[in-house]
């Protein structure tokens, strides 16, 4: 049996477009509201048609030495140009990016995992420092 986690795939988000990115600072005040940015296709762009988009981004959190990751937030992208006309016909598109704002209080790992509805899932890491 194979483990979800063998499916994740990794690489380097300026060399392959379905890499998600994590923009946010690399220290934090602890309990301090701050930013973060999830993306794709940064250095190349990503589709956004019927065929090949990527309908969902989620964002984790793993505390330094922690035994348990924190879903931070999940963003669905659902517009890809469907329409009853046919594909990439409709009137709308969802850009697969995302922001809000979050505040820890332990230094760790944020986590983004993307899915490829062509290319399946997609994983990319930042560490974080939290100044107490």
């Amino acid at each position: 049996m194979t483990e979800l986690s063998e499916r994740i795939q990794k690489a380097d988000w300026k060399k392959e477009k379905h890499v998600p990115i994590i923009e946010a600072p690399d220290e934090v005040q602890a309990g301090e509201l701050f930013e973060i940015r999830v993306s794709l296709g940064k250095e190349i762009a990503h589709p956004n048609t019927t065929e090949h988009h990527i309908p969902w981004i989620s964002v984790y959190f793993h505390p330094e030495g922690g035994k348990f990751t924190h879903q931070l937030g999940h963003f669905e992208f659902t517009a890809h140009g469907e329409s009853v006309q046919g594909p990439n016909q409709g009137p709308a598109y969802t850009h697969h990016g995302a922001t809000f704002w979050a505040k820890l209080t332990e230094s760790g790992t944020l986590h983004a995992l993307a899915f490829c509805n062509i290319h399946g899932l997609w994983e990319y890491s930042k560490e974080i420092r939290v100044v107490k």
